[in-house]
């Protein structure tokens, strides 16, 4: 087997979705990690994924058979200006608004944006205000 890299965040390992039409949901999140700067890790016939997050059809495998229901999901956006183009590429895309970007009140500095996609699930782009990382990820080798 050839060694693999993977770039990892904080607490996720991955996440899965399980969505009624793939296609849709395929060209939504498409637009949407274009924004946030993330590639497609790979897909397949009945899936897809990026960085932890797996979407796949109910027809899967890893499905098996039943759709996930609805969730919230928060992807972190590098400034304002990439929550703004998320949220306009996200509604040009399939998903619905579900809170124009702008400062929210949950700490100062919160500016996200909200928009549901085809299956419902209320996806969010975040910029947390000014701040430094200490690294972009972490990298994992095997």
């Amino acid at each position: 087997m050839a060694t693999q890299t993977l770039h990892r965040g904080r607490l996720i390992d991955h996440l899965q979705l399980v969505v009624n039409d793939l296609e849709s949901s395929r060209r939504f999140y498409q637009a949407v990690f274009d924004v946030l700067g993330v590639p497609i890790g790979g897909s397949g016939e009945d899936y897809f994924w990026a960085d932890e997050l797996f979407v796949s059809s109910a027809a899967s495998r890893a499905a098996q058979g039943a759709l996930t229901g609805r969730h919230h999901l928060a992807f972190q956006a590098r400034d304002r200006a990439m929550v703004d183009a998320f949220h306009r590429a996200a509604l040009a895309h399939g998903g619905r608004d579900n809170g124009a970007p702008g400062e929210r009140a949950y700490h100062p500095g919160y500016y996200a944006a909200f928009v549901l996609d085809p299956d419902g699930n209320n996806i969010e782009a975040v910029h947390h205000g000014d701040a430094a990382r200490s690294a972009a990820s972490v990298e994992i080798s095997f």
